[in-house]
């Protein structure tokens, strides 16, 4: 019986290609995304290895990207505290609504970043909230929204987007209300003293 050609050994022994590793500050990100919901849970209680397998990664890598726990802790909640994601899902709002209909979404993405930084501040013990003590920073995507119906209002941009903010503020932190106002009254409420005839 003839003998089938069997494949080159060569062929054969060729391992898989491994996927590169990612690049110490994307690793650095992916850490740091996959701690928020742990914090919120239990705090600065996490450990090391919760954090590892949430991300993925042997907890080995955590250290090789961050000094120690704290560092990772305080970049977690610099992270929470940045003010880009907030201004990416503000510009993300369709420049096709009415007015008001953006400023209620405009409005409920502010009130779900005021409960989540709340959520993550409050879980830290008081060494890491001194941390988020900071002064409001204003929004320019809220500022531009406002601009975009300038001839609407009584005041300028900035200080009516500065103005919702502090108002959406007081009127969804947990520790300054006991429930959360719906996103559209308080739109309602804010615009009755923010337009006017120019």
């Amino acid at each position: 019986m003839p003998r089938t050609p069997s494949r080159p050994l060569a062929a054969a022994a060729t391992p898989a290609r491994r996927a590169s590793a990612l690049p110490p500050q994307k690793r650095r990100a992916a850490i740091i995304d996959a701690i928020g919901p742990l914090l919120v849970e239990y705090g600065e209680r996490v450990t090391t290895r919760q954090i590892a397998h949430a991300a993925g990664v042997a907890e080995g890598t955590i250290f090789g990207v961050f000094a120690d726990k704290d560092e990772l802790l305080l970049a977690a909640l610099e992270a929470a505290l940045d003010m880009g994601e907030l201004e990416n899902a503000l510009h993300a709002i369709d420049p096709d609504l009415a007015f008001e209909p953006r400023l209620v979404a405009a409005t409920e993405i502010i009130q779900r970043r005021v409960e989540h930084v709340w959520r993550l501040v409050s879980s830290l013990g008081p060494r890491f909230q001194k941390h988020a003590a900071r002064p409001l920073t204003d929004s320019d995507a809220l500022a531009e929204l406002f601009a975009s119906e300038r001839d609407r209002l009584v005041i300028e941009p900035e200080v009516a987007a500065r103005l919702l903010r502090a108002l959406t503020l007081s009127m969804t932190h947990p520790m300054l209300t006991g429930d959360r106002t719906p996103a559209a009254d308080i739109v309602a409420f804010f615009l009755r003293g923010s337009e006017g005839a120019r």
